[in-house]
């Protein structure tokens, strides 16, 4: 059996037919940057999220960037980032002429409560990453991020639709940014984002940001640059939301059959909290020491699987930076990401967690 860890050609015949069907509706209207489909996936996301603010923009990546620069932050300023993440985190930091200060993770690779003693005069902002879909202590952070002064820009690529005390992942800081890539768990079928906020001041200035500077054709009132999000992606987008809720289903029950079939595995660390509303199951990551031995194993027997993420970032000889990261470092040596997305079928999760257990008693 050849189980590929996530494979996009598999959308069904309805969902097919849905984004065939917005295509040919978005070649009939013959507007392909702004329009109603823009208009309409604002308008859709903040009523989901209950966001004031939702800018979309070309990329994750450029979310965090323009979140940056809206607030303000540039040269001489320092930024905290946790060790363990996707590099686009701290590289947006570095684009705008800032220094990431890296800080070690909990077991679950959400920043480390005790972040705030990073903090030093040059601090300005704390990036929170929402890593595997799991929200850390928002309440706990924000407050401690206000006593501080220094503003919290959200990393909640990973954790579109995950709620902690009824308030969205990406709405607790100034700025939360969302990334729509293909593998989300809400995906366009490219490259797309968005930024998050309440303030109405800064969702003014990100608008500008990402469209030149300017408030209106030919008027620039500051330097921004491109980054408006493609019309097509953003028509799939409100196509992809109209499922959203069918395939959480569908990830939360075989995040629930992984959890039942290794709890009592005693050499495998299984995700925290999967089941709860402040994890939208973006990724089933497993922790192991014989991490390297069982991922080859399951590719000899067909078997996808991933590692998110294999090094922390200050090793990566990119950024000016030394220190100790214990428990990132070991989920970067010892996490294993299974197979686990709503096109995944019964019988081949069946056989996973056949293949796994043979691993481990032969």
């Amino acid at each position: 059996m050849e189980i590929p860890f996530l494979d996009l050609k598999r959308f069904d015949r309805n969902l097919k037919k849905s984004l065939q069907d917005k295509f040919e509706e978005m070649l009939d209207c013959g507007v392909f940057s702004g329009g109603k489909e823009v208009f309409d996936l604002e308008y859709q996301i903040k009523n989901k999220l209950g966001s004031i603010g939702a800018i979309p923009c070309a990329n994750g990546t450029d979310a965090i960037e323009l979140s940056l620069r809206a607030i303000g932050i540039g040269i001489g300023d320092e930024v905290i980032v946790p060790a363990l993440t996707w590099v686009s985190t701290a590289e947006a930091v570095v684009m705008v002429g800032a220094k990431p200060v890296f800080w070690d993770t909990d077991q679950d690779g959400l920043l480390a409560n005790d972040w705030d003693l990073a903090v030093t005069s040059k601090t300005k902002a704390v990036i929170p990453v929402h890593l595997y879909g799991k929200m850390p202590d928002m309440e706990m952070l924000t407050a401690k991020a206000t006593l501080k002064s220094i503003f919290v820009i959200e990393d909640a690529a990973q954790a579109f639709g995950a709620f902690q005390k009824g308030k969205s992942a990406g709405i607790w800081g100034e700025i939360g940014c969302l990334s729509f890539y293909p593998t989300k768990n809400l995906g366009a079928l490219g490259e797309a984002g968005m930024c998050l906020t309440q303030n109405p001041d800064l969702e003014q200035r990100i608008k500008l940001l990402l469209n030149h500077g300017q408030p209106k054709r030919d008027q620039h009132i500051l330097i921004g640059r491109n980054s408006r999000i493609d019309t097509i992606q953003a028509g799939f987008l409100n196509v992809f939301l109209n499922r959203f809720e069918e395939f959480q289903q569908r990830r939360k029950v075989f995040a629930k059959r992984y959890t039942e079939a290794f709890v009592n595995f005693k050499k495998i660390r299984l995700p925290n909290g999967i089941f709860e509303t402040d994890h939208n199951a973006h990724l089933f990551v497993i922790q192991l020491e014989q991490r390297d031995e069982l991922k080859s194993f399951l590719s000899e027997k067909g078997v996808g699987t991933a590692v998110h993420y294999p090094s922390v970032l200050p090793d990566m000889g990119l950024f000016d930076f030394k220190g100790d990261f214990p428990n990132a470092r070991k989920i970067a040596n010892q996490g294993l990401s299974l197979p686990l997305n709503p096109f995944l079928l019964a019988q081949e999760q069946e056989y996973i967690i056949e293949q796994i257990r043979s691993f481990f008693n032969k």
